[in-house]
């Protein structure tokens, strides 16, 4: 039997899995507080002061315009007004913003005090995911980041649902916005070639991906009942003002069947909300979400006990994500020595925390977005509606541990345009080891980095299987 997790194990552990990553001022501070009194000033990020990052996104010109101007400032080059008046950044169009956003979440990672939150905003991108390239969310895809997810990653589950399923952004995505009953007044008097029918690819992700799971208890027929329930859940000019609204013309006002439930016919926009309110409070999305936050924070493969625990408490709370992350976080399974460094990083969190434990001052650079594309997450730009996935084999190809290595190696010798490795800051091998692995290098580890020195020595610890897991 392995022996419990001594406290610093426990303190790394915990910033392992709550964070990018832990820090030294990080270790400090959870030390002093006590990791309870840390994680209840986690979990208020609202209270806690980022000025740094804001500062440091505040650079980034496209993060704070709505959809409108972005689409305005950052046209398609041939579709500007006067392609000559444009600058360097607006020439670029669309790729300027995608870019920008990528940067603000790297930066986030990185430099913000409110890693908890940080790591919860990438959680739900992911659970709610949508492709920044596809057309018009090249534009909307700022704005979904900015307006929908990061004010509710820390609330109440069905507002956040609510908030994706009236996003521009998801409409466009998973093309609701076109969905329209072929039996509705307008589709009835539409020219032959402009008729629309029934999209059901919202009503069947809503439900498979983002509440029920795959083996939540729906048919298809309920898909069909639920992308009627949201006909006319369309977008306000999607390449202009991009702003959600109802549209009765070509909405069914019948009545349907979802799940068991009957919804009344005549309910209009009201279909869509009995729905989501339907889902949020189902049984099954409690243990869909249960699981997937138990697998991020705790093990690919979670045991059932905390499952089912963290389930109870979503069902308890009424979908209170801070609860059911206390829980989470709180449980013995959490400090578990079996679940102790058993989970890949994620190429993000691996660049992050590398960043972060080494005290590297980052700037605004491409260089490290071209790293994450490498590795097998481009921000932003995971076309299948899952979004990036949240286990061991999805990250551990022979390429993309070398490509890992590769960037280990660039970090420490400063080849990387834009960030700054200073080793008096990082300190030596064995002064890092103890903020990443205290007391549990294998010897293997060990007897490698015993045949090495300096920014070698630093390199390999990066590269190493204990830096690779949180």
């Amino acid at each position: 039997m392995n022996p419990p997790l001594n406290q610093e194990q426990k303190v790394i552990h915990f910033l392992n899995r709550t964070s990018f990553g832990p820090t030294r001022d990080d270790v400090q501070r959870v030390r002093r507080l006590g990791i309870h009194a840390y994680l209840d000033e986690q979990l208020n990020p609202e209270q806690i002061a980022d000025g740094l990052v804001e500062d440091k996104v505040a650079g980034l010109k496209s993060m704070r315009l709505s959809a409108r101007e972005l689409l305005e400032l950052y046209p398609q080059p041939k579709q500007a007004a006067n392609p000559s008046m444009l600058g360097p950044l607006e020439m670029a169009g669309p790729r300027q913003v995608i870019l920008e956003l990528q940067l603000a979440r790297l930066l986030r990672a990185v430099y913000s005090q409110r890693q908890f939150y940080e790591v919860m905003v990438d959680f739900w991108s992911n659970h709610f995911n949508i492709f920044a390239a596809k057309g018009a969310d090249r534009w909307l895809t700022t704005p979904y980041d900015r307006d929908t997810i990061r004010p509710h990653a820390l609330g109440k589950f069905r507002d956040l649902l609510r908030a994706t399923a009236q996003s521009p952004a998801m409409l466009f995505y998973l093309d609701n916005w076109l969905s329209a009953s072929p039996d509705s007044p307008a589709q009835r008097f539409a020219p032959a070639n402009r008729r629309r029918g029934i999209n059901e690819n919202y009503g069947r992700e809503i439900m498979e991906l983002h509440t029920l799971g795959v083996d939540g208890g729906y048919t298809q027929k309920d898909v069909q009942e639920v992308a009627r329930c949201f006909t006319g859940w369309t977008i306000r000019q999607p390449r202009g003002a991009g702003g959600f609204y109802f549209e009765p013309r070509i909405h069914d006002w019948g009545e349907k069947l979802v799940l068991g439930t009957r919804i009344a016919p005549g309910g209009g926009v009201e279909d869509g909300l009995a729905v989501i309110d339907l889902l949020a409070r189902h049984p099954s999305t409690a243990q869909f979400i249960a699981t997937k936050l138990t697998r991020r924070f705790i093990a690919d493969d979670p045991p059932k006990a905390i499952v089912s625990k963290a389930a109870a408490v979503f069902r308890q709370s009424d979908g209170d994500i801070r609860a059911v992350l206390r829980t989470i976080v709180e449980a013995p399974e959490f400090y578990a020595h079996e679940n102790y460094r058993s989970k890949v990083k994620k190429p993000l969190e691996y660049l992050a925390s590398a960043l972060r434990i080494t005290g590297a001052e980052m700037q605004i650079t491409h260089q490290l977005l071209r790293y994450l594309g490498r590795m097998g997450e481009p921000l932003f730009l995971a076309q299948p509606p899952t979004g990036y996935p949240d286990a061991a084999e999805s990250w551990i190809s022979p390429d993309m541990l070398l490509t890992r290595m590769n960037f280990a190696a660039d970090l420490v010798s400063n080849r990387l345009p834009g960030t700054r490795f200073d080793k008096e800051i990082a300190g030596n091998a064995e002064q890092l080891a103890l903020f990443i692995a205290p007391q549990s290098l294998s010897p293997s580890t060990q007897a490698v980095l015993g045949e090495t020195s300096g920014n070698d020595a630093l390199a390999l610890l990066l590269a190493a299987p204990e830096f690779q897991r949180r």
